[in-house]
């Protein structure tokens, strides 16, 4: 901006926007200091480099504004974790599910696992029901992103919530 601009030729765009023409990087420096302005380059890599002549101040304040009314609109997804084992009875496999519906209402991610321990490792084919069987209670609220995989000891699978 202003004296940090080296080119000798520059496109000029007025406070509000309007092209005012190709000019020196002198004259347009006089004309933002006659307006109380400053010169500020907006595309270095055209053929001549465009330049606009605004407050440069308040300029950062509008975008520094910008960005925290972006922030504030921001909502961060948190990934809730449940776990089960393969042989989990029918009353703990729905209060597993009623917990995982509250934090897919909520807005998160849930993560299932279950775990694998000692000779469960043998008898893997056992887990898969109860994951479907999980999912399925769960789907209204919230859909898986993959199939059930295995990861080490354990079946995972991340459960997305509905828009």
């Amino acid at each position: 901006m202003n004296d940090q601009i080296r080119d000798k030729e520059l496109r000029i765009l007025s406070e509000t926007g309007e092209q005012l023409g190709i000019m020196s990087s002198r004259e347009a420096l006089d004309l933002a200091a006659s307006k109380n302005l400053d010169l500020v380059k907006i595309s270095p890599n055209a053929k001549p480099p465009v330049c606009k002549i605004m407050d440069y101040g308040k300029y950062k304040y509008e975008q520094s504004r910008k960005e925290k009314e972006a922030r504030k609109n921001q909502k961060t997804v948190t990934v809730k974790e449940v776990r089960l084992r393969p042989g989990i009875e029918e009353n703990d496999l729905n209060t597993k599910a009623n917990n995982a519906i509250k934090f897919l209402k909520k807005g998160d991610k849930v993560k299932v696992e279950l775990r694998f321990r000692g000779r469960e490792l043998g008898h893997k084919e056992i887990g898969r029901p109860v994951m479907l069987k999980f999912i399925d209670m769960v789907k209204e609220f919230g859909e898986p992103t993959k199939a059930p995989a295995f990861e080490g000891n354990s079946m995972v699978v991340i459960i997305d919530p509905k828009k």
